[in-house]
């Protein structure tokens, strides 16, 4: 007589009884940690803006955030104002704008719906820094950034990031030789119409000099990842122009 337990129905009924236990415990875990994982999202894109206004802990050439454990404070400390903007120029402060999630703003735009535009204001030696974080696409994946202006809309800091470039070219633009390029860029001609930042390989200007001619030099071999880069400024910070116009009011 052949075992139970040789049957396919047996088999049947056990592996979907392990999937159901398997997937259980994932579910069970998933829901434990959710509460330390969205705490070191908050905590990584308080380090993203820091970092982006000049609160950092860089050496000579790598970029470095300042310690988790101190930027909850460091984030009360420089950041003076969370606002939320809306039909171009309706300002609200909200102290949760660091949760908004941007890439999901930019699908309910895409919907139709009106899309809110976090917006950091923070203060550093006497000065005002406003800090925008946008989103865009690269050559594989998701690229993103933290763009700190002052308001004049002239580059003061930037923090870029990426989920798939290819290492050692678009992923290099996480790289202080690359994001340190942008430091004094007018994202604006000199007649005050917005041009964002072009990255190309045929800069003129491959020391960075000229802060006015809106373009930096191109990473080599990451043509299309600085195409997105590009492509992420222009159409995000864009989206800003009205806000800064009303500062000038």
């Amino acid at each position: 007589m052949s075992n139970k337990t040789d049957s396919n129905a047996y088999t049947i009924i056990f592996a979907i009884g392990m999937v159901l236990v398997v997937g259980a415990l994932l579910a069970f875990t998933a829901a434990s940690l959710r509460p330390s994982i969205d705490k070191n999202r908050e905590i990584e894109t308080q380090q993203n803006i820091l970092y982006a206004m000049g609160v950092n802990e860089n050496d000579e050439s790598s970029a470095q955030f300042v310690d988790a454990s101190k930027a909850p404070d460091l984030f009360s400390q420089y950041i003076k104002k969370q606002l939320v903007i809306t039909e171009g120029t309706n300002v609200k402060e909200n102290d949760q704008a660091f949760l908004i999630d941007v890439k999901k703003e930019q699908a309910k735009a895409k919907e139709g719906e009106e899309r809110r535009l976090p917006l950091f204001v923070g203060e550093k030696d006497g000065q005002n820094y406003y800090i925008a974080p946008i989103r865009g696409k690269g050559l594989w994946d998701a690229v993103w950034a933290y763009i700190a202006m002052d308001e004049n809309m002239v580059i003061q800091g930037a923090y870029f990031d990426h989920k798939g470039e290819t290492p050692g070219l678009g992923a290099n633009i996480k790289e202080r030789f690359f994001m340190d390029d942008f430091i004094g860029e007018h994202l604006l001609d000199s007649n005050g119409n917005f041009k964002g930042v072009e990255i190309t390989k045929s800069n003129a200007d491959p020391t960075n000099q000229d802060k006015t001619d809106n373009e930096v030099d191109a990473i080599a071999g990451a043509t299309i990842t600085g195409n997105g880069v590009a492509a992420m400024i222009k159409s995000d910070l864009s989206l800003y122009v009205p806000y800064f116009k009303t500062l000038k009011n």
